[in-house]
């Protein structure tokens, strides 16, 4: 299952780096989410697929998992849709200001 999630974790960062490249100003704001999308899947790949209880006291278990690495990728996903939502509005005022969202055109010429 592992190698499954790093496969897909692999998958993600390729298509996130392809739309990450684009012209398109939705497409790149879908390539980074897209890509911490990845990051989020590498992190628990990373750790492993482990089973235990939870690490609480009073608990009687013979195996536990470890808390920290899903607090990070918590933390990361809270963070990531925050950096989508700023994106999203960001591109839809300068899609509303500028009446495009090429990014040819956003750079504007060599004599500005």
């Amino acid at each position: 299952m592992e190698t499954f999630i790093t496969i897909i974790s692999g998958i993600l960062f390729s298509v996130g780096t392809y739309l990450i490249l684009n012209k398109n100003l939705l497409r790149i704001i879908l390539g980074i989410t897209i890509f911490s999308h990845a990051t989020h899947l590498m992190l628990l790949s990373i750790n492993g697929l482990k089973k235990g209880a939870a690490p609480l006291l009073g608990e009687n278990a013979t195996s536990y998992t470890d808390p920290v690495p899903q607090a990070l990728i918590l933390t990361s996903i809270v963070i990531s849709f925050a950096l989508t939502a700023f994106l999203l509005v960001l591109g839809y005022r300068t899609y509303m200001e500028l009446g495009t969202d090429n990014m040819k055109h956003l750079r504007g010429n060599s004599h500005e």
